[in-house]
């Protein structure tokens, strides 16, 4: 009996002794935590970018401004024209090409150079870190002054044209790299940036981004109008019909008097109802009510017609193709 509660009591002191807790692991190089880096903002701007409603206005804007631009060389108000928010949207994707692929191509160069930065000033000593921070810092404060200064010389340089994006190139690059660096600062636990001056240049960043697109929107709207000027023959063909005599100022559009003798072409009725027929016209635009014309050829003196077909009784029609494909 003895023996059997001193076996007890051997198996209970065993059980209540405290169990031995693991070894430590050995000490792990410690990782820098991202912070404010740049997976955070990409994130941050994507979250904004995603909804479909921002992504149309986006397109509806780039749009507007690229068909403003090409029918302000034709001396035409886009406003008056009428055209729907879905044919602005259908006109923004040539202008954003070019925009899109070069912030592709730049935030995937830099998403590989945020990486290989971070890893390689985790492992060199504070006085290296501080100093390729600093420079980093520097050069975007660099390029803030020049687009600053560039701001303001554009109303005086009226006529300098590369400083419409220049500046805002300027100020995104040189907000982008202010920003990284203080962000980069943050996630070294480096000094105590604030981060409302993080947000604020990152906004900096978006709002240059954004007018210098809406630049190169401005420009293709207006090579795509000097391209189509120089031929166009690729719009249709009108000829018109008037109650009352036009007066275009323009050589190449010839005009025949109806009902004066001289044979005429189209239907009979067309001396009885109108007075005048006009030739060499091409349709540019038709909207609102109105008919857009310009001449075949265009010229510092041409200019464009616009026709209301619905109040003036005006008639036209398309003349075919003169080198129609053959079968």
């Amino acid at each position: 009996m003895a023996r059997r509660s001193r076996t007890v009591q051997s198996r209970t002191a065993a059980g209540d002794a405290p169990e031995a807790e693991p070894s430590p692991p050995p000490d792990e190089p410690s990782t820098v935590e991202p912070g404010l880096g740049f997976e955070k903002w990409m994130g941050f701007l994507s979250s904004f970018v995603a909804p479909l409603t921002l992504v149309t206005a986006l397109l509806f804007y780039f749009g507007y401004v690229s068909t403003r631009e090409f029918f302000r060389y034709f001396g035409v108000d886009v406003d008056i024209i009428g055209l729907s928010t879905q044919e602005f949207v259908m006109r923004s994707p040539g202008a954003l090409f070019i925009p899109v692929m070069v912030l592709m191509l730049l935030a995937a160069g830099a998403i590989v150079g945020h990486r290989v930065l971070r890893r390689r000033l985790g492992e060199r000593p504070r006085t290296t870190q501080r100093r390729v921070i600093a420079a980093i810092a520097w050069t975007g404060i660099g390029f803030l002054l020049a687009g600053l200064v560039s701001a303001f010389l554009l109303p005086i340089l009226g006529d300098w044209v590369w400083g419409q994006l220049l500046t805002p190139l300027f100020l995104a690059l040189g907000a982008g790299l202010t920003a990284y660096a203080a962000s980069t600062v943050r996630a070294l636990g480096g000094a105590n940036v604030s981060r409302a001056v993080v947000v604020l240049l990152v906004l900096v960043m978006v709002a240059g981004t954004f007018w210098s697109t809406a630049t190169v929107a401005q420009w293709w709207g207006l090579g795509q109008a000097r391209s189509l000027a120089s031929d166009l023959s690729t719009l249709p063909a009108v000829v018109l019909d008037t109650t009352e005599r036009l007066y275009p100022g323009n050589d190449d559009i010839s005009f025949q008097q109806l009902g004066d003798g001289s044979p005429t072409e189209g239907d009979a009725g067309a001396a009885a109802t109108f007075g005048y027929r006009y030739f060499g016209l091409r349709l540019l635009a038709q909207g609102g009510g109105r008919l857009y014309l310009v001449p075949d050829a265009w010229s510092p003196d041409a200019s464009t017609i616009v026709v209301p077909y619905d109040d003036v009784r005006v008639r036209f029609r398309f003349i075919p193709d003169a080198d129609p494909p053959t079968s």
